[in-house]
């Protein structure tokens, strides 16, 4: 009975392949964790990607890395956890229902917080699948039964949860303070949703007069409205120019206000004219040097960015109006002296599009030093979270030591409404900055407190905010594993292991993280906090929706498949923490880099058909694991090791893009272009029964261990392959996901050996490319002789040779030693002497043949019969040995050294090639038509030199350069260099030409 070989297709699809086995490792709950299982635990929790958002580069770039661990572990035998989930990106959702309102005609005021909020929840119903099925699509192995959202139940509980105890222990309180306001979503925003923007503005200078009449000081600003509230004027005190006038008093301009001349050594005296006024309700640096001296805080910006009644004149204008018409009013008094063209920065909201306004406002805050202080300890007495790489650990510190009080309130409906109730009936109904309240995990337990504290008939109104989104994602780590309840989940999983993410969000969520998470547990969130780099677009430029250079990963995943996507993105990770850059034809859609790797898979898929065509349908658990003789074999399978040690090695210290380039060359050159070339011809029928037996052992083997190496990198490709070699039953298979990580044999690793092998591969590829110099034709086998002056090379070379003579297709095959060889050559001059002796012995054994003929002669009949015996042989003699080279050649080995001349001479019509110090000879006669091979390349050569005198002509012409597009004239300049580098390889190989 034959067995029944299984079978791939001929062509490897990556779009059917790889649904198949997202919907198999989703429906089978491959990746649902379980915390009884016991084992080592290794937990990761995905940084929640906003509710709003879609797929783009750094999600996929981000989830390949975070996968590609998750995975690594899971084969370890690790009991691993990849907990999924959303953040609902309060700012984002409130001001997109908002501007859907506006369209509508309508406010959220109008439509109410309840419908309001009832809108918000069905549109994240309808668009939050949207996001989840994007990561499906790259086949993250999640465990998708214990996905979660900052506003579920439990994580809005934990929330609650951590609030009320902040507030109990003091560590939260309500007051005023300075924020970033959005005039557009009419909210406080966080630093982290503040886009710094470098633009063209203006310094504009203006005279405060002296109150004393004694002359005037020269102010400058870039933002004239704001002087509407200035509460002073500070200089430097150690500037001599204007120290004698720090105690005086200046008349506010427009407003007739008096405010004092204060000395701060925070004033930069290089700034301007040095003088500088003091808004402290508008500028933070103002508000700080307020409190120093406390000076009066005069808001003139209602929430809307218009100015309110402390503006006088200008009231109810819009800032940006009032800006104009306060300069004008300037003017006009005689107050202006100038104004300067002037580049700097100006802080906008991410969200609203807009300049922020640093305004003073009542809002909830977060005492960040006792949190801070605690997380210092940690990282300074435990080194607690470790950084990948360390250098970000110096930044996160950094950070924390500087940090300050923490704005938690936003003006939104979207998000988690604040937990404290006010007590309006003690305020005429309405909540002001003086209203008391109550904070209490539930509005019935915020009645009891308020009625114990204020009466039976008090008036309850819940704060309307919501809490900043960093303070749910604070808790993220431990809240989303059933925090403050102590489940089984926290006690296996937490603390989690790994972080995956960005640098540009160590300040802003790492730290937030490791705060909340030191003083609610106890203990750092993660062990390992691993910073990955950005993705640059083929300009080497950051990606961004305002240079509007992104590339949408979707389009990739559709051209080329997930697998050659994820395999891009790590493999071109150079070092931990690094950028990379996107090979990316925007004209086209394509990524040469994404299409190489889509070659990759391709590579593998055929050597996979190969191998399962020439196993006769038996499984590699059925073949065995081998017992190498052979030399290729015992190569391979040291190789093999060699590449899981060096795998293991770099993914235990995330040097992931290391070990993909690893994995890469070892299966593409060492085990497809090398050993399946090599034991070809041992898989035939008729080959010894041994020798193919080992051979299918070492390809079954070698190959389920790549796709166990590779499997964390590429899913799909590799899980539809161990499918198929190891034929699982289709009703209740087994997963390559779930197989145990290959395992370093330290016995079948020999260096030597792989080092000797080395040195055949390397005289195989130099033959071949001396082969494709010569462009002798793929199927026309050549004589090659090999000289070196080692004997261990010669040595090593003999114990190869026959693969010399299968992969480089060479039929005679000599090994000399190159010295002796040297001294063969040396003789050369010599041959036309030794053809000469050759003669004059041939002329004596005549003459010494001719007088014994005399002698013979005498004799009748003898003598005849001698003579032409004699005259017969000296024909014979001289036409065989004497007419010819070769015939020469071979007479002289009758008198010399047989050893010395086997050694082959380099002839005229030989190419050679040195690969270390091995010289490698051809000999071209009867093989090419050298001339013709000439006569071609000194075509080709023509036509690049040619192209290279048209685009240096080009290039060199100003007029061209100066009017032509900047793609054009660059795409001028690759075309040159290209054209120049091809004329060089041209001009080598013609000269390589005997």
């Amino acid at each position: 009975m034959t067995a029944t070989i299984p079978n791939l297709p001929s062509l490897y699809d990556p779009f059917s392949t790889e649904a198949k086995w997202q919907k198999f490792w989703e429906d089978n709950q491959v990746y649902k964790a379980n915390p009884n299982k016991g084992g080592e635990p290794y937990c990761i929790v995905i940084p929640p990607p906003n509710v709003t958002g879609s797929l783009h580069m750094g999600h996929a770039f981000e989830s390949s890395l975070i996968d590609t661990l998750v995975r690594y572990h899971r084969m370890q035998g690790r009991n691993t956890l990849w907990l999924p989930g959303t953040d609902h990106a309060s700012i984002a959702v409130h001001s997109m229902l908002e501007k859907q309102l506006k369209t509508e005609g309508k406010t959220r005021y109008e439509l109410g917080r309840e419908k309001f909020l009832e809108r918000a929840w069905e549109w994240k119903a309808e668009s939050e699948g949207t996001i989840l099925n994007q990561l499906r699509r790259l086949g993250v192995s999640v465990d998708w039964s214990r996905e979660r959202f900052t506003l579920d139940e439990g994580l809005s509980k934990a929330v609650v949860e951590a609030f009320t105890r902040l507030y109990e222990e003091g560590l939260i309180y309500r007051g005023e303070y300075l924020v970033n306001w959005c005039p557009a979503s009419q909210s406080a925003v966080s630093d982290v949703e503040v886009e710094n923007q470098e633009v063209n503005g203006n310094l504009w200078h203006f005279r405060y007069p002296l109150t004393d009449g004694s002359g005037y000081v020269e102010v400058a600003t870039t933002r004239p409205e704001t002087m509407l509230g200035d509460t002073a004027v500070a200089v430097n005190p150690n500037d001599d120019r204007y120290k004698h006038l720090i105690g005086k008093t200046v008349t506010l301009p427009i407003l007739h206000r008096e405010i004092p001349i204060i000395g701060d050594e925070f004033v930069d005296p290089t700034f301007g004219t040095g003088c500088v006024k003091i808004t402290p309700a508008h500028d933070p640096n103002d508000f700080d040097m307020g409190k120093r001296h406390n000076l009066p805080l005069i808001n003139i910006m209602n929430k809307d960015g218009t100015l309110n009644a402390n503006a006088g004149e200008f009231q109810g204008q819009d800032r940006f109006v009032a800006r104009k018409n306060v300069v004008s009013r300037l003017e006009a008094d005689g107050f202006l002296v100038k104004i300067e063209d002037y580049k700097h920065t100006i802080p906008y909201s991410d969200r609203g599009k807009v300049p922020i306004e640093p305004l003073l406002s009542t809002q909830w805050f977060v005492k960040i030093r006792p949190l801070a202080d605690k997380t210092l300890e940690f990282l300074d007495q435990q080194n607690s979270p470790e950084f990948v790489p360390q250098r970000w650990t110096k930044v996160y510190r950094d950070w924390l030591v500087k940090l300050t009080d923490w704005c938690i309130s936003r003006q939104l409906w979207w998000g988690h409404q604040i937990p404290a109730w006010y007590a309006v009936s003690e305020t005429d109904g309405q909540i002001t900055d003086n209203t008391p309240f109550v904070v209490a995990k539930s509005e019935t337990e915020a009645w009891e407190k308020a009625k114990a504290q204020f009466g039976e008939n008090v008036q309850l109104e819940q704060d309307p905010d919501v809490l900043d989104t960093w303070f749910s994602s604070g808790l993220w780590p431990f809240s989303t594993l059933g925090w403050p309840e102590q489940t089984q989940d926290l006690a296996t999983y937490y603390p989690t292991t790994t972080l995956v993410t960005g640098f540009d969000i160590i300040f802003f969520w790492v730290a937030r993280m490791t705060m909340m998470a030191g003083h609610f547990t106890q203990q750092m969130p993660f062990q390992t906090v691993y910073i990955h780099g950005l993705v640059l677009d083929e300009k080497g430029q950051k990606m961004s929706k305002t240079k509007g250079n992104g590339i949408n990963p979707l389009l990739l995943i559709d051209k080329y498949g997930t697998d050659a996507l994820r395999y891009t993105l790590i493999r071109e990770v150079a070092g931990a923490g690094q950028d990379i850059r996107l090979e990316y034809d925007r004209k086209k859609d394509e990524s040469a880099s994404v299409e190489a790797s889509r070659n990759f898979t391709n590579k593998l898929w055929n050597a996979a058909r190969f191998v399962m065509m020439n196993l006769d349908g038996q499984m590699p658990q059925q073949l065995g694991n081998p017992v190498a003789i052979e030399l290729s074999d015992r190569w391979i399978l040291s190789r093999y090791h060699q590449v899981v040690k060096q795998t293991i090695n770099y993914i235990d210290n995330y040097g992931l893009g290391e070990a993909a380039k690893g994995l890469y060359e070892f299966i593409w050159g060492d085990f497809c272009d090398q050993y399946i070339e090599l034991v070809k011809s041992r898989l035939q029928a008729d080959a010894d029964p041994g020798s193919r037996r080992v051979a299918q052992q070492t390809l079954a083997y070698v190959l389920e261990g790549i796709l166990k190496l590779l499997h964390p990198f590429m899913p799909h490709i590799t899980e539809e392959i161990w499918q198929t070699i190891t034929q699982q039953p289709a009703d209740s298979p087994q997963t390559l996901a779930l197989q145990l990580y290959p395992q370093v044999d330290a016995n079948l690793i020999d260096p030597a050996l792989e080092e000797q092998f080395e040195l055949l591969l390397g005289t195989i590829r130099t033959i071949r490319n001396l082969r494709a110099e010569a462009d002798i034709k793929p199927g026309v086998k050549v004589t090659a002789n090999l000289q070196t002056e080692s004997e261990k090379e010669r040595e090593i070379l003999t114990a190869g040779q026959s693969y010399i003579k299968d992969l480089a297709k060479v039929e005679t095959l000599t090994i000399t030693d190159k010295q002796e060889n040297q001294t063969v050559a040396a003789k050369k001059p010599q041959r036309g002497l030794k053809t000469i002796g050759l003669i004059i012995v041939a002329i004596v054994l005549g003459r010494l043949g001719l007088a014994v003929g005399t002698s013979i002669d005498e004799t009748p009949i003898v003598g005849t019969f001698f003579e032409i015996i004699g005259f017969g042989y000296t024909a014979w003699f001289v036409s065989q040995n004497l007419l010819t080279a070769q015939a020469r050649l071979r007479l002289w080995r009758g008198f010399f050294s047989h050893r010395e001349l086997e050694q082959p001479q380099e002839s005229e019509n030989s190419i050679a090639g040195v690969i270390g110090t091995i010289q490698v000879l051809i000999p071209l006669g009867g093989v090419v038509d050298i001339e013709a091979v000439r006569g071609k390349l000194e075509k080709s050569l023509s036509k690049a030199e040619a192209e290279v005198q048209s685009l240096s002509a080009r290039l060199n012409n100003p007029s061209f350069v100066d009017r032509a597009r900047a793609d054009v004239v660059q795409g001028a300049r690759d075309a040159l260099a290209e054209a120049q580098k091809q004329a060089e390889i041209l001009h080598v190989r013609l000269k390589a030409l005997p």
